[in-house]
């Protein structure tokens, strides 16, 4: 299924840019369909690979043998993390024969550890997220909140056994060999007590005892899976003395609801009920996280939670607007978000539901996630 992304990739002559996302988010089909006229080498082919990473000046003569009129598109160069040396190379040809390049990864991990040249600041940076919900017609919730929102995934009817597969030959692999851990078994294992803190606050003694490493460790195992673009920490809001947050530690998300699932072996069938609460409060912390990216937005998503156990699950701007998520909203549910205006005075308040009705209650716009979304690709959030 072809699906119109949001991403806008427009690059003036001449401009190179990189392209990060993780696996599978659908990278080499947006840009096959967006710069169809462009040469492509995808290092995935273990031939050009093996080619490239003995010779890199092999690319200069390859490119120098296209025809002038290919080479005025940017030249696609997919997974350039599996030839670092490559980018040498690269920076060349922009710099001597004014050429373009779009380098497409899914971490850059590997080539800051092995300090290869970057571009300079030459290179703008894009970066591609799982299906946002206006970028799949006739969007199913349950079905985005059980399946996840990976290209590949969505909209298969097998899709348990796809995202097993993803965990196990991409996260516990791949990630494995990508970041140079010395204990691979010590990472599975971490991967594998990622069930118990997703979305929660992160305990990092604890992990550490589940995976019989210290706590340093483990804290180095969260930066791997931040590197590789597979999560998320969203770090606890402070503005001022008052009302302090329970603790400096943060909450950690996985990139897309389905693999969350797999590794916290959970299964939605209804709309209902605690799973699919905190689904549904992931959901729409991607969608804030893809929004922010595609509108070139830089400000900080938050969450402000009180000694006394009061939460607002997002912040947004440093205070300027607050977003709670309820799949139903119910007497109380209130409560937490009056305490955060009542201190923090933001500019906007939302609390975002699965229901159907929109109401306004003491300055809080409750309304369904639908329109919530609508405002917030459109930029009317924040």
């Amino acid at each position: 299924m072809s699906y119109n992304r949001n991403l806008v990739i427009d690059l003036p002559p001449g401009q190179s840019a990189f392209l990060w996302g993780a696996r599978q988010t659908g990278k080499s089909t947006l840009l096959r369909e967006r710069f169809p006229d462009s040469f492509h080498i995808d290092l995935l082919d273990s031939d050009q690979a093996l080619t490239l990473s003995a010779r890199p000046a092999r690319l200069g003569e390859t490119l120098a043998r296209q025809n002038s009129e290919t080479l005025v598109h940017p030249v696609i160069i997919d997974e350039i993390q599996k030839v670092p040396g490559l980018l040498d190379e690269v920076h060349r040809l922009i710099e001597t024969r004014g050429l373009s390049f779009i380098l497409c990864g899914s971490s850059a991990r590997r080539l800051r550890r092995t300090g290869v040249n970057l571009l300079g600041g030459r290179a703008w940076r894009f970066e591609l997220f799982p299906l946002s919900w206006n970028e799949i017609p006739d969007f199913d919730l349950l079905q985005a909140l059980d399946r996840g929102l990976l290209p590949s995934v969505y909209s298969q009817t097998r899709y348990r056994r796809s995202l097993a597969a993803y965990v196990r030959d991409y996260l516990t692999e791949e990630i494995v060999n990508e970041s140079a851990t010395r204990n691979a078994a010590a990472f599975v294992r971490f991967f594998d007590a990622l069930r118990y803190c997703h979305g929660e606050l992160l305990n990092y003694a604890s992990i550490a005892r589940d995976c019989g490493v210290d706590a340093k460790t483990v804290r180095t195992y969260f930066d791997i899976l931040r590197d590789t673009l597979i999560g998320y920490r969203i770090p606890p809001f402070h503005r001022r003395k008052g009302r302090q947050s329970i603790t400096a530690t943060p909450k950690f998300y996985l990139f897309d609801i389905g693999v969350a699932n797999h590794v916290c072996r959970r299964s939605l069938k209804s709309a209902d009920g605690a799973e699919f609460g905190r689904a549904f409060e992931h959901f729409i912390l991607l969608e804030l996280i893809a929004a922010r990216g595609y509108r070139e937005q830089d400000h900080g998503i938050e969450f402000w939670r009180t000694k006394s156990g009061l939460e607002v699950d997002f912040v947004l701007g440093g205070g300027e607007v607050a977003v709670e998520t309820k799949a139903r909203v119910r007497q109380g549910d209130l409560r937490a978000m009056r305490a955060f205006m009542e201190e923090f005075s933001p500019r906007a308040a939302y609390i975002v539901s699965a229901e159907q009705d929109r109401r306004l209650a003491d300055g809080i716009d409750i309304l369904p996630y639908g329109d919530f979304l609508r405002l917030l690709h459109d930029g009317e959030v924040i």
